[in-house]
């Protein structure tokens, strides 16, 4: 079932969220700009804790959002899962970011039949 399909479709479980947050990441650019928000965002809680300058935690939204956002807008074409579910699409983007870290992310897509079974690319290598 393609992002389009999930996007209307009502769930009350993390799990039925998780293949949704996955449906609609489904361009491995947009899990590209993903993972390099997330990490600017985690950067700047560290240097904010490091320097005691908490200006940097105001960084932090900032770069994961507007990357995430454009990432939606330029390739995904669909609405963030943020403004409907803000607090699982958090959890979901450091699950998705710590999958494709382990090297997991492909075999996961795969495993849900979401994204139209491209995995293996440069962005979702699986080892």
């Amino acid at each position: 079932m393609g992002a389009d399909a999930l996007q209307g479709l009502r769930f009350v479980t993390y799990p039925e969220f998780w293949r949704r947050y996955l449906a609609s990441h489904s361009d491995p650019r947009t899990r590209g700009v993903h993972y390099l928000g997330t990490s600017l965002a985690v950067t700047a809680i560290a240097a904010a804790a490091v320097s005691r300058d908490w200006r940097w935690l105001l960084a932090a939204p900032v770069a994961g959002y507007s990357l995430a956002w454009f990432g939606h807008l330029k390739f995904e074409h669909n609405r963030p899962e943020t403004f409907g579910h803000p607090v699982w699409s958090l959890i979901s983007d450091f699950r998705m970011l710590g999958m494709f870290l382990a090297g997991r992310l492909g075999g996961e897509l795969r495993a849900l039949g979401v994204g139209g079974g491209s995995h293996d690319g440069a962005v979702d290598r699986v080892r």
